[in-house]
């Protein structure tokens, strides 16, 4: 059985600074491909931090839609491989039918790996409506839940090259989070952490570190959460399909300030209301 591996890796280098150059040590962090494997067959390999990985798979499973709830995963098994990491995921009977009718569906060879999408399709697949969520946030909600994520992120302290996805749940604060070197894996491991937790989406908002590009859209749709917050920008399409969603984008969250792209009714001033 191959060793298994740290998130961190300590490094030397040179560190040129106005008062000169010298040797040191700094912190970096690991990243290893992890494959998920489903009835024996590898779906989709992605680079990740070699952490948490039951919450990956899990996460991964529901926000890709190739589960509808956790209790249809079987077993997890996770192999260490002389090159990665090859997560083994059994899934029930009605679970692996409807997972391998999803692939004989599906246009052309596996092409992208990397992001787990098989065809142009599968990519811009329908997003989840959240619309019918009652939750809102302050002013305060916001700029707070961004300052409490910083809190909760051991390895960006650390390396400060890691992302993060947190939870926010209103008069609570962050309630959980992930990091990951990918965005997209950190909010995949969130969603399993949530829901082996039994923490339903609809009672809080997402936030996160990195830009909002479409499929963070949809993995927070599939958590079930109605509001995503962000330090960096969303694009064009990512804001496009939270409106259709009814999804609440905030982003660019620095310090007190804000933009809010879709459904600002959710953001309100005073105390927050919650009704999920």
């Amino acid at each position: 059985m191959a060793v298994r591996r740290k998130a961190t890796t300590q490094i030397s280098r040179l560190a040129h600074r106005a008062s000169g150059t010298a040797a040191a040590n700094r912190m970096v962090p690991e990243e290893t491909p992890v494959a998920f494997s489903f009835a024996g067959t590898t779906h989709a390999v992605m680079m990740a931090s070699p952490a948490d990985f039951e919450d990956f798979a899990l996460g991964f499973s529901l926000t890709e839609g190739i589960i509808a709830a956790p209790e249809e995963i079987e077993a997890i098994e996770v192999e260490y491989l002389g090159a990665g990491i090859d997560i083994q995921i059994r899934l029930k009977d009605r679970a692996n039918t409807r997972f391998q009718a999803r692939r004989r569906r599906l246009a052309g060879p596996v092409g992208c790996g990397l992001c787990g999408i098989e065809s142009i399709e599968e990519a811009m697949r329908s997003v989840d409506a959240v619309g019918s969520s009652k939750i809102t946030l302050s002013v305060e909600d916001i700029t707070r839940s961004a300052k409490l994520l910083l809190k909760v992120q051991p390895l960006h302290t650390e390396t400060g090259a890691v992302h993060a996805a947190g939870f926010y749940a209103p008069g609570k604060g962050i309630v959980m989070a992930r990091e990951d070197v990918g965005r997209h894996n950190a909010l995949d491991k969130l969603a399993g952490a949530l829901a082996k937790a039994g923490i339903s989406g609809a009672s809080g908002a997402v936030v996160v570190t990195s830009r909002v590009s479409v499929e963070m859209v949809q993995k927070t749709a599939a958590i079930g959460a109605a509001i995503i917050i962000a330090v960096s920008a969303p694009t064009a399409l990512a804001i496009r399909t939270a409106e259709t969603a009814g999804m609440t984008l905030v982003a660019l969250v620095r310090g007190d300030d804000f933009d809010i792209f879709t459904h600002p009714d959710r953001v309100v001033c005073g105390v927050a209301k919650h009704v999920a």
